[in-house]
């Protein structure tokens, strides 16, 4: 097993040597199909392609007293938690928000400090929820990037928006999704791990440690919204999913969803990982970048990445589905090595 160890880890350095970049490189303009194919897609690395959406209606029309005015009485799905971390590690759980229905300007006001609210508010559905929830915003966007249709050959799957407070996060997750995320407006900020760092990633592991004996049988509120990241359940455990639920006094409790299957997810929190507890992570590389107004990141399947935002960022995403190819395969094989050979 140590022999396997050794080389999954000379495997890592080897993609950092031969074709992955130190950081994440810009393009200029809007790629040639065949060329950003060539040049990305098909070798998994990330870009930001300036000027490739600064030409949309929405980057000098979507102010939030615009969106307001055309939209601010459509009611929308909305992700709300105690701390910003929704569909994250917290104690044994796997906790995803609350999903409330609200005015968008009732979200408006709560993030323009007109109204006072417990909790962090993040638009951020993703079930192409700018189509099926805010038609009338879509005139000021394309309904998708032509140069990237025709590099993948489809259109894309699902096209998000994104709209939310400076204390949301996006905890360290990989999608199986070759990925254009598009700022309308202020600045998000990403890290990011490739797929072949996968063996310095603490994840989930559903073929051994069971959860520990830590529990939350009455439902009570968990102790641990001020430090997600803790998690006394074994570092390569399946995570109890749950969600959080606002009670009348305005605390937040999480409550398990017992008919669910139990979830692996990353426990490690990347701005500021417990290298005690993850020794691996060590090894990992990642990549850092912020994403400003008119940028599109090319955000390549099956990367890892973790997200901020400025307060009332707003964003928009497409989500193209990656092809299940031999690529696919290898990483299953990466899966499968990193977990047999996880620390115990």
């Amino acid at each position: 097993m140590e022999s396997v160890k050794k080389r999954l880890t000379e495997f890592s350095l080897e993609a950092h040597d031969l074709y992955l970049n130190q950081s994440v490189p810009y393009l200029e303009e809007s790629p040639d199909p065949l060329q950003f194919y060539r040049d990305w897609i098909g070798p998994n690395k990330p870009c930001i392609i300036r000027n490739a959406c600064s030409h949309w209606p929405a980057l000098s029309r979507w102010t939030l007293d615009y969106l307001r005015e055309k939209v601010g009485s459509k009611v929308i799905s909305v992700a709300v938690t105690p701390n910003g971390y929704a569909d994250a590690v917290s104690g044994d759980r796997f906790v995803m928000p609350e999903e409330r229905r609200m005015s968008l300007s009732a979200v408006l006001d709560i993030i323009q400090g007109k109204e006072e609210a417990r909790g962090v508010f993040y638009v951020q559905k993703q079930c192409s929820n700018l189509l099926d929830e805010l038609p009338e915003l879509t005139d000021d966007v394309e309904s998708h990037v032509s140069w990237m249709s025709a590099a993948l050959g489809k259109l894309p799957d699902a096209v998000n928006f994104w709209l939310g407070e400076s204390r949301a996060v996006t905890s360290m997750h990989k999608d199986h999704y070759e990925n254009l995320f598009c700022v309308i407006s202020g600045e998000k900020n990403f890290i990011l791990l490739p797929p072949t760092d996968r063996p310095f990633i603490p994840y989930g592991n559903p073929s051994n440690n069971p959860v520990s004996s830590f529990s939350n049988p009455s439902n009570n509120p968990v102790s641990s919204f001020s430090n997600p990241s803790y998690n006394p359940v074994s570092s390569y455990g399946e995570y109890q999913p749950a969600v959080y639920r606002q009670q009348e006094d305005g605390e937040f409790e999480v409550v398990d969803q017992s008919d669910s299957e139990k979830v692996p997810w990353i426990p490690l929190d990347p701005l500021d990982p417990d290298l005690d507890l993850y020794p691996q992570y060590r090894r990992a590389r990642p990549l850092r970048c912020s994403l400003k107004a008119g940028e599109m990141l090319y955000l390549p399947s099956l990367w890892f990445h973790h997200v901020q935002q400025s307060h009332g960022c707003i964003a928009v995403n497409f989500w193209y589905d990656m092809e299940y190819d031999i690529k696919y395969n290898y990483y299953q094989l990466l899966e499968a090595l990193s977990e047999v050979t996880a620390p115990t």
